[in-house]
């Protein structure tokens, strides 16, 4: 088993009408490596100037975390299967909406990636069977309810 920490900051602004809801929403993440990364409610939910567009929102950090994480398995599983993986790009996309319970989820992550193969480069079923395999093994894909495709 292992654990992982997060800290999140946030403090009140003393000037706007917090009761009614004109506060910053800006606030960071710290974590145990050091990296802190600022971080708001997302201005497709909460509009400026309550939050903070350069900040990373949760919604954002969950398709990156998806996406990350079937990065790297997926390089790993590529490194071990004898191929050169040179660069990986995936311009991941998150669909948020009510779910068929009514509430807002997380519904549909979809990854792009495109990688650049150093050497000789595996076929197409080949290619499908290291994302396939990257799926099932991404622990972060097997912790959430959201629907997850691959098109690459």
């Amino acid at each position: 088993m292992s654990i992982y920490t997060a800290t999140i900051r946030w403090s009140r602004d003393p000037g706007p009408d917090f009761a009614k809801g004109q506060y910053s929403r800006a606030h960071a993440w710290a974590f145990d490596g050091g990296a802190v990364v600022p971080a708001s409610a997302s201005p497709h939910i909460v509009p400026a100037p309550w939050s903070d567009a350069a900040g990373v929102d949760p919604e954002e950090a969950f398709v990156a975390s998806l996406a990350s994480c079937h990065m790297l398995v997926f390089v790993d599983f590529a490194r071990r299967a004898g191929f050169v993986v040179e660069g990986y790009v995936d311009e991941a996309e998150g669909v948020l909406e009510k779910g068929a319970d009514g509430r807002m989820a997380m519904t549909l992550v979809t990854l792009h990636p495109r990688v650049t193969w150093g050497g000789d480069p595996p076929d197409e079923a080949a290619i499908a069977d290291l994302h396939h395999r990257a799926h099932d093994a991404c622990f972060i894909a097997n912790s959430v309810t959201s629907e997850v495709t691959v098109e690459h």
